[in-house]
């Protein structure tokens, strides 16, 4: 079978392509080429940076290294149209982007593979080295989350199409993160001790939203003002340090953006805590789209913890409640005795 593989440089995309080669596939390294220069960018270790070249030169090092052919595809003026477009829009609306989530869908699984395809790569198969897996589940494919619970990845894959996934090849699924590393240092690949990316944008935010400071202020619940900022778009739902509220007592926590009237809302932990929440541009995976109420478990955060939920018609209630639902992010629900995906979408 012919597979593209997504190689980012990193440990986990170079083992899933080296993988997939051990096991008899002919494999192809594609490679998206993001940064033009037109912003400053930082020091952190981000998807999209000025550290993008040696990522790149990493890609291209590992795959003469292994033996397979390599392909880079500018992709970079899409990139600044429709993910940095959507992030600072999003954060200038008051709501809070879920970058990664959208590039997944729309660049690294939509645009790459189509112009590899279009460039005259015929592959059978579309692989990356994250972490989760994908299943039949009757008329339907599933993703479902990976072996590794430390290391899932299943949240930012949610709004890949039935389409996608029904070429999709995630070779690290059902292993952990330290098996990944040794069967790196094992095969002597240059990236088996580089760190994880762990950023969005290796620089300041800020950057890219391109917004003057726009004074306003930080109030509690009852409208009182407690504070001033600079700007709306500098905070996040739940969201504790950083607010310059002194005074002894109960933390603070930013529960609502009021882009209108440029204000910041906060208020204490009880305040932060939602029990219901509504979800629209829903993408539906393991399940077919129903109005009919879904027992499952709710995830409102990459990282945060699944919480029982039942889903009725884009309305998901969580008698538990869970602190830091924000307006923008995404809601992805999974099955509530399962590790299957069932769908997802943006929390409104």
């Amino acid at each position: 079978m012919k597979v593209a593989v997504g190689l980012s440089g990193g440990v986990d995309s170079s083992v899933a392509a080296l993988l997939l080669k051990e096991q008899g596939h002919d494999v192809v390294g594609i490679t998206m080429k993001l940064w033009r220069g037109q912003y400053k960018g930082g020091p952190r270790d981000a998807c999209f940076g000025a550290g993008e070249a040696e990522d790149i030169a990493a890609a291209e090092s590992f795959a003469r290294q292994v033996g397979i052919e390599y392909r880079l595809f500018d992709c970079s003026e899409q990139y600044d149209k429709t993910i940095v477009r959507y992030f600072r829009e999003t954060y200038l609306s008051g709501r809070t982007p879920n970058p990664c989530v959208f590039c997944n869908a729309a660049m690294k699984f939509g645009l790459l593979p189509r112009l590899a395809a279009e460039a005259g790569l015929a592959f059978d198969a579309f692989a990356t080295g994250h972490y989760a897996r994908v299943e039949r589940r009757g008329e339907r494919w599933a993703i479902v989350r990976a072996a590794d619970e430390s290391k899932d990845q299943s949240y930012f894959l949610y709004r890949l199409s039935q389409a996608q996934l029904a070429r999709q090849v995630f070779p690290l699924g059902g292993m952990t993160k330290r098996e990944v590393r040794e069967i790196a240092r094992s095969r002597g690949l240059a990236a088996a001790e580089k760190p994880d990316s762990q950023d969005f944008y290796s620089g300041d935010t800020n950057e890219l939203i391109g917004e003057p400071d726009r004074p306003g202020d930080i109030v509690d619940s009852s409208g009182r003002v407690l504070a001033r900022h600079t700007g709306f778009w500098h905070y996040t739902i739940g969201q504790r340090k950083g607010l310059g509220i002194g005074g002894a007592g109960e933390p603070y926590y930013v529960i609502d953006l009021n882009a209108c009237r440029n204000q910041v809302v906060v208020g204490r932990a009880d305040e932060a805590v939602r029990t219901s929440l509504e979800v629209g541009d829903m993408n539906w995976v393991a399940i077919a789209p129903t109005d009919e109420p879904i027992p499952c478990r709710v995830k409102v955060r990459s990282a945060g913890r699944l919480v029982p939920a039942t889903l009725t018609a884009g309305r998901a209630e969580f008698p538990s409640g869970i602190a830091g639902v924000a307006p923008g992010q995404s809601a992805v629900f999974y099955g509530a005795d399962s590790d299957d995906l069932l769908c997802g979408g943006t929390i409104l």
